[in-house]
């Protein structure tokens, strides 16, 4: 009797241990590898802010005036659920979103779905490519950075490479309108945010681009101007 009793008692030690070590390890990953980039000031930015993200590095930047201020480490999409590249702009901001979002969501105005940067209950996928699309961030990180963001925050987001296939042409939307958009910004024919949506603005340029090339201002860019464009 007397070693069963040690028996049980034995393995209810190794469990406690295990049970105890598991959550001081996690509590250890999630306030040091999976912290904010160290050396960073901790006071807000003081002139106006934007927000780059990039997709290659998992990292989120803040700028102030144009000035570099602050970094995060970040998760974003997966192949299957990639993060838009684009030109967003943060247009709602609310608290405990949903399971799953931690304690702050900011919602940006992809037209094609809904992506913001938001928290987490899985602080362990933070540097990975793991979410359905939006950027998660650490909660302690995501909070600090919710109040530095009012709405209309510009939000970059780059790094994706995206082959487009298809034809494109007015009042299609999509990520490779974004990559167009972004080409014919490189090459000084649009001026507005890439936010994949083939409006009269990316029919324009379309147009400038073939008149100057000695290509029929059709407005449309089939696969021969997509490839002229080398996208």
């Amino acid at each position: 009797m007397l070693k069963r009793v040690n028996l049980i008692y034995g393995v209810a030690m190794v469990v406690f241990i295990s049970i105890f070590f598991g959550i001081a390890s996690f509590e250890y990953m999630d306030e040091k590898e999976l912290a904010a980039i160290d050396d960073q000031v901790k006071d807000a930015p003081a002139g106006k802010v934007n927000i780059v993200i990039k997709i290659n590095e998992r990292v989120l930047e803040v700028y102030s005036d144009g000035q570099l201020h602050k970094k995060y480490r970040i998760a974003v999409g997966k192949s299957k659920t990639p993060t838009p590249i684009g030109e967003w702009t943060v247009v709602w901001k609310d608290y405990n979103w949903g399971t799953g979002f931690g304690t702050r969501w900011m919602g940006l105005n992809v037209p094609w779905g809904i992506y913001g940067i938001h928290g987490t209950n899985k602080p362990w996928t933070l540097g990975q490519f793991a979410s359905h699309g939006c950027i998660r961030m650490r909660n302690k990180d995501v909070e600090e950075l919710f109040e530095w963001v009012p709405i209309g925050t510009p939000v970059r987001i780059e790094g994706r490479k995206i082959k487009v296939t298809r034809t494109l042409k007015h009042q299609m939307a999509g990520a490779d309108v974004v990559v167009l958009q972004m080409k014919l910004k490189e090459l000084g024919y649009y001026t507005e945010r890439a936010d994949g949506i083939f409006g009269l603005k990316t029919e324009e340029a379309v147009k400038a681009y073939q008149l100057e090339h000695g290509l029929e201002a059709t407005g449309v860019v089939d696969k021969p101007m997509l490839e002229r464009l080398t996208i």
